[in-house]
């Protein structure tokens, strides 16, 4: 790849920037049908895309370099000129920009680009997360400060895909509703002792501890999360019931009744699917039942997002259930339950980056404009992934025997009355 990042970065040739002007008028001409999008290109001329019916779209590229780049590899290129103000976007609004583009021309351009197909070719390397690797991985998103955190996510933390029983509820309690249709899926009983694979800031241990009166040991690979929970635990009263490590997955011993792991999978890497899996059964007593949480692909197996793996999670990668179910078979888990929640997710994100803009004055006094605009538009793609059916989550619930949950899903209801009941509980002690 050498070669070609000097291609996108070298001194541009006489007459250069014309042709790159019209390889992307091309594109857009072809792509974009409907909606507005005005682009002022680096040499001040305008060209005007689409039908005009819906809000127009205004951007602006800076500079010619900016325009190779653009064409030459926009799955990267996009995000960092944003991010580098490379290129500009009336109001800020990449959100409009990405909606727009998202299917016509995102999807169509950057699949088929030479970069992109270097990337899928060496994935496996890209995943390869060992347990140091894991660790810098990790540290690199979720050590980046709870305060940024707690400005946008709700009181519990929950840095996950939370549960709508109604289109009106709070993220509040829809993070709640998440928690307790976890700990239905789990069906555990008092004493029982729980594993939670990836703590975050320690909602959800602290939950189950406190409502099923369950012994539960959570591990994470980020310091600053691990301080937040120890803390959270001990204000309780729960240290004696709830015991958080930093500790990798994989170092785990022990047997448990069962196991539960929200928004790490996702970090694992196709690399390592198997070692998971028989992790996860080597711990797993006989008549226990596993919740693994994942964000998922619909439609296959493909390749994370250059901008998402250099920028937001190094070594992450989005499974599709094609390459989660062999690993499960193979490690002798029974797959006894599966949902697919589907725009659940978007809802969430749509509510964290309303609240991340709200507070961007007071983010701003801590992190600079260019790290705004990455998580502007991190929180934005992520959105549109789910909006446009690119991502879906699992919930896989797992057992060693096919007869350890029940045999139809009626454990899953709740009256409604008492899930409100639980929310106020979970408020009060957030």
């Amino acid at each position: 790849m050498r070669w070609f990042s000097s291609l996108l970065t070298g001194p541009l040739e006489k007459g250069e920037m014309a042709m790159w002007r019209r390889i992307l008028d091309g594109r857009l001409s072809r792509a974009i049908k409907t909606g507005g999008f005005q682009l002022v290109y680096p040499d001040g001329s305008t060209r005007f895309y689409g039908d005009n019916t819906a809000d127009t779209v205004h951007v602006h590229i800076k500079d010619q370099m900016w325009l190779r780049r653009l064409v030459l590899d926009p799955a990267l290129a996009l995000g960092e000129a944003y991010m580098e103000g490379g290129v500009k976007i009336e109001n800020d609004d990449i959100f409009g920009l990405l909606d727009l583009i998202w299917s016509d021309v995102l999807s169509k351009t950057s699949g088929s680009s030479i970069p992109t197909f270097v990337r899928r070719i060496g994935r496996r390397i890209a995943q390869f997360n060992p347990a140091g690797r894991a660790q810098k991985n990790a540290a690199h998103h979720y050590d980046v400060g709870n305060d940024l955190y707690r400005l946008f996510l709700d009181e519990d933390l929950q840095y996950s895909c939370a549960y709508f029983p109604r289109p009106d509820v709070s993220l509040e309690e829809a993070q709640s509703a998440k928690k307790d249709l976890i700990a239905r899926k789990l069906l555990i009983e008092p004493g029982h002792s729980v594993l939670e694979i990836g703590s975050g800031w320690g909602g959800l241990a602290i939950s189950l501890a406190e409502t099923t009166d369950a012994r539960v040991a959570s591990v994470t690979l980020s310091k600053e999360q691990l301080r937040v929970a120890r803390m959270r635990a001990s204000a309780k009263g729960l240290s004696g019931h709830v015991q958080f490590s930093l500790q990798d997955y994989r170092s785990v011993e022990g047997g448990f009744d069962r196991i539960v792991s929200v928004g790490m999978f996702e970090h694992v890497g196709v690399p390592h699917f198997q070692e998971y899996f028989d992790q996860v059964a080597r711990l797993l007593n006989e008549d226990g039942v596993a919740l693994i949480h994942t964000i998922g692909r619909p439609n296959g197996p493909g390749v994370t997002d250059a901008w998402t793996a250099r920028h937001i999670f190094p070594g992450g990668y989005i499974p599709a259930l094609s390459e989660i179910m062999p690993a499960i078979e193979r490690a002798g888990l029974v797959l006894t339950d599966l949902e697919v929640l589907r725009l659940h997710y978007a809802d969430t994100l749509r509510e964290w980056r309303r609240r991340f803009r709200a507070n961007a004055a007071k983010i701003g006094r801590k992190y600079d404009d260019r790290f705004l605009r990455m998580w502007d538009y991190y929180l934005s793609a992520s959105e549109l992934s789910f909006r446009h059916g690119e991502h879906v989550v699992f919930q896989i619930q797992l057992a060693k025997h096919q007869d350890i949950v029940p045999l139809t899903r009626n454990y899953l209801l709740i009256d409604e009355s008492k899930q409100h009941r639980h929310s106020d509980h979970e408020r009060k002690y957030a």
